[in-house]
């Protein structure tokens, strides 16, 4: 299966954080899956890191390639498509990180591994 990963859900697998669910771990750690990261996430990493607001155990910079290559988790960018989508989506929420999260996965028909309940009044398969 593919899996597109919400954006804690990343760092909470990569940090091996408890607040990771059994289930979100095992799809993760599954060699069989294909596990999307969207840049969308990295942006909001790189922000929050900047203004002090999420602090990295490695830099940036030597975190991430890292830790993108060595869990096989292909970086996809933001498209026409996903775009399309958000344009149309109601705000049941309204972190723009989190919107163009659903409209990226609703765009290439994939579930999110994260937690945020609210994904769930979207068109989209959330697994926790």
């Amino acid at each position: 299966m593919r899996f597109l990963l919400d954006t804690h859900t990343f760092l909470w697998f990569i940090g091996g954080d408890e607040r990771l669910s059994a289930t979100a771990r095992q799809l993760i750690a599954d060699i069989e899956h294909e596990l999307f990261l969207s840049t969308v996430s990295l942006w909001e990493i790189a922000l929050k890191t900047g203004l002090g607001k999420l602090t990295l155990r490695k830099s940036f910079d030597e975190l991430f390639p890292s830790e993108l290559k060595a869990n096989e988790i292909t970086v996809f960018a933001i498209d026409i498509d996903a775009l399309s989508h958000l344009i149309n989506l109601p705000f049941h929420h309204r972190d723009p990180f989190d919107r163009l999260l659903i409209a990226q996965a609703i765009a290439r028909q994939l579930p999110i591994i994260g937690k945020d309940s609210a994904f769930k009044a979207y068109a989209v398969d959330l697994i926790w």
